[in-house]
């Protein structure tokens, strides 16, 4: 049972922000009388925030991400898509088209190593530590803007970056009243629907809302979204004072395309297909499904193989300027989540389900749900005292986590064996996270700013029980974690700088790391070195930056997945990611602008054991199982291209119309740390073409026509997958190992068209 305690938080501040978006939002309603201009407004919005962003003088690297550029191609797909085109990131989509399940990297760092925060607030899973987009579908409609933070970047909220920040702001209110309603279709049966809205500030006080929609059957089959999402926002803004109450959250109920499509099919090779056959001894229904399916091919067939999940956030934000130098915010959330993924499994062993059926050797298809129920609950707080020529933050939080992991069995064929609400394994944990950081700049002379930044950490986390695979689970760890930073920014001129920084961080494992993997898992250090320019005029815009990061006891992704599709990571000891970052934006007239990144990479880990199960069978067929061993050196990290790029070219031909043409480029990433030619996702290329058209017609604000061609040569390719490696041998016999590739196919030439109407 949860603490007493916990539920009495979860009711105050739910109640707290529900009755204070009620109040509000009547109170909006009255006579309006404008108190505060859009200047004094952003700049409360901004103190929240302020103490975990980057400036012009910040010696890191960052690229700041305004609403105009997320709207352009804000037509149903997940945020990471939208994002595609920023420095240093690769992304990618289960289901081929954008929508449903979505991920990232940056720097080759995975989710898990990206802080995500909303308002300041940490979204990453306290436990998984990654980030699920699906379970805030059209979230991008009710975001200000973003700021991308390449490296450990300053200290924030929640565990840390480990490779980047993402720091997102909810939107600004507005001064006048409005009205936006989005439609967009495409294929696939793509479709997007929302409806936005805003009171307009009124005797200082506002709300605002937002209800979306979005489905697509999706690229591969049967790989279907079906979502709904809501956000509602109210709050009171003074010269001084702004409090702001949300509450938002989403509903997804997505076919599951977790586990790929092999590499035989991906390729069409009839040959290594049937080998693949033949190895894993599919049924028949299986073997059609591998025969027929093509590139769209998904290894689930079962009609409700169904992710279903539930998360709703409230957020309680004060913010006040208590002096021209002297701001300071408190903020409260509260966040629960709660779903299944519902999963046929066939000839399945009772036994496992029911310990104590005498007849364990009976089998049955099964169809099982495997349930996440969890509470958040997180405080935070932040000073910031500004003066001519220094400035000093001081911060930190807490937050607790909650979760019961657990299986219910609903369906089998033994009448005389229960079904209902059988829970066949279940585990319950803990996870609390308490830091505090303080942050200081001082310039001299105009030109000179140092920088200095120390936070400390403690984690502590528990989790008992039985895991999903009937594992028993006894798991407390406590974590204490201090991570300094320094920098220095020097204005050569007033269009020309250079900065230079050093970041210590300290990361925990996460629960997979600590609960599946046969070796206790370490906790992993980066040592963050940066050096960049950054050039400015009315022209052109340059940021070039260096880094150097050095890792010990990396957790890397070894390539494998677990059951749920998540990967599996491993530490090493020593590892290294080197890379320049170069992102350029040039507009010589009003017709035409250039926007090009392009990044260019070492990443190596310098020597490590790679470990592969070893079946052997006599000729009785009496089997025996060991490992074998084999260290590398020098070898590449997994997912980590050496060399992502992207342009953007924007024509402007006449008044309110927009032609861009968009181009990614991706190099070769390893599935695993081998190395090997045999386990890698090929390079890849792919443009895209946006059109935009803008009417300011009577009776409406103004109506946005957007056509969105993606892929336009219709390249074949594929932006993720993973690999495992086995022997299957006779005793005594030196058979090379099998190994098996798994690609996640991205969808060909394809559209999407939308209208949005602002009143």
């Amino acid at each position: 049972m949860k603490n007493s305690n916990h539920k009495q938080f979860q009711q105050l501040l739910s109640n707290a922000v529900l009755i204070t978006f009620t109040l509000i939002s009547i109170t909006a309603s009255g006579q309006e009388k404008k108190v505060a201009d859009s200047t004094r407004m952003n700049t409360l919005e901004e103190v929240k925030v302020a103490s975990t962003r980057l400036t012009k003088k910040s010696p890191f690297a960052f690229t700041d991400v305004k609403k105009e550029t997320l709207e352009r191609n804000n037509l149903g797909q997940d945020l990471p898509i939208l994002l595609d085109q920023m420095p240093s990131v690769v992304t990618t989509s289960d289901a081929g088209a954008g929508v449903g399940y979505t991920g990232l990297r940056i720097r080759g760092s995975d989710a898990t190593r990206i802080n995500v925060t909303i308002n300041g607030i940490p979204y990453n899973d306290a436990e998984s530590q990654g980030t699920f987009w699906v379970n805030m579908p059209d979230f991008t409609t009710s975001v200000e803007n973003i700021q991308l933070q390449r490296g450990v970047g300053t200290s924030t909220n929640g565990a840390g970056a480990f490779g980047a920040s993402l720091n997102l702001r909810t939107l600004t209110p507005s001064i006048k009243g409005y009205a936006t309603t989005s439609h967009s279709i495409g294929s696939f049966n793509t479709r997007k629907h929302n409806i936005t809205f805003g009171s307009g500030i009124k005797n200082g006080f506002y709300a605002e809302g937002r209800l979306s929609k979005i489905a697509s059957n999706g690229y591969i089959d049967r790989a279907s979204s079906d979502l709904k999402s809501f956000y509602a926002e109210a709050g009171f803004v003074d010269k001084q004072t702004a409090i702001k109450a949300l509450v938002f959250g989403g509903k997804e109920i997505t076919y599951q395309s977790w586990f790929g499509t092999p590499e035989a099919v991906v390729n069409g090779d009839i040959t290594a297909l049937q080998a693949y056959i033949n190895r894993n001894y599919p049924s028949p229904q299986e073997v059609d499904n591998l025969l027929n399916s093509g590139r769209t091919y998904n290894y689930y067939t079962y009609e409700n193989q169904t992710d279903n999940y539930e998360q709703i956030h409230y957020q309680l934000h004060l913010t006040h300027q208590f002096t021209d130098r002297l701001s300071g915010s408190l903020s409260g959330n509260y966040t629960k989540g709660k779903g299944y993924y519902e999963e046929f499994k066939a000839d399945q062993k009772l036994k496992k389900y029911f310990p104590d059926y005498p007849n364990g050797s009976s089998k049955s298809d099964v169809v099982r749900r495997k349930w996440l129920d969890n509470d958040s609950y997180t405080l935070i707080y932040t000073l910031n005292y500004n003066a001519k020529n220094f400035n000093t933050s001081l911060g930190g939080g807490y937050n607790l986590y909650d979760g019961s992991h657990f299986g219910e069995l609903t369906k089998h064929k033994y009448l005389n064996l229960p079904v209902a609400n059988m829970n066949y394994y279940k585990s319950l944990s803990k996870k609390e996270d308490y830091s505090v950081y303080a942050k200081a700049d001082y310039t001299f002379f105009y030109k000179l700013q140092l920088f200095f930044d120390i936070q400390a950490r403690r984690v502590d986390y528990t989790t008992n029980g039985v895991s999903s695979d009937l594992k028993w689970l006894n798991v407390k760890k406590t974590y204490d974690f201090f991570n300094p930073k320094a920098g220095v920014n020097f204005v050569i001129h007033k269009n020309h700088t250079i900065y230079g920084s050093f970041a210590l961080a300290n990361k925990e494992p996460n629960r997979n790391d600590l609960t599946k993997n046969p070796i206790e898992p370490q906790p992993e250090q980066l040592l963050d070195y940066e050096v960049g320019y950054r050039f400015k005029n009315k022209i052109a815009q340059v940021n070039l930056n260096g880094y150097y990061m050095h890792y010990n006891n990396q957790l890397v992704l070894t390539g494998a997945l677990d059951e749920v599709g998540d990967p599996i990571r491993e530490n090493v000891n020593k590892s290294r990611r080197i890379g320049i970052e170069v992102e350029t934006s040039i507009q010589p007239t009003k017709f035409f602008k250039l926007d090009f990144n392009i990044t260019k990479s070492v990443n190596k880990i310098k020597s490590f054991d790679y470990l592969v199960a070893v079946t052997e069978y006599d000729v009785n067929g009496n089997e025996s199982y060991s490992t074998n061993s084999t260290r590398y050196d020098d070898t590449d990290i997994s997912f980590s291209p050496n060399l992502i790029g992207g342009a953007t070219a924007t024509f402007y031909p006449i008044k309110n119309l927009s032609i861009a043409y968009i181009q990614k480029y991706v190099g070769k990433q390893y599935l695993d740390n081998t190395s090997s030619e045999d386990k890698k996702i090929n390079s890849y290329h792919h443009g895209n073409l946006s059109i935009q058209y803008l009417l300011k017609p009577k009776n409406f604000a103004e109506i946005n026509l957007h056509l969105l061609i993606n892929n336009v040569y219709n390249k074949l390719y594929e932006s993720n997958g993973y690999t495992y490696s086995y022997y299957n041998r006779p005793l005594g016999s030196n058979h090379s190992a099998i190994t098996e590739n798994f690609y996640y196919p991205q969808a060909g030439r394809n559209f999407l068209t939308g209208i949005t109407l602002k009143f």
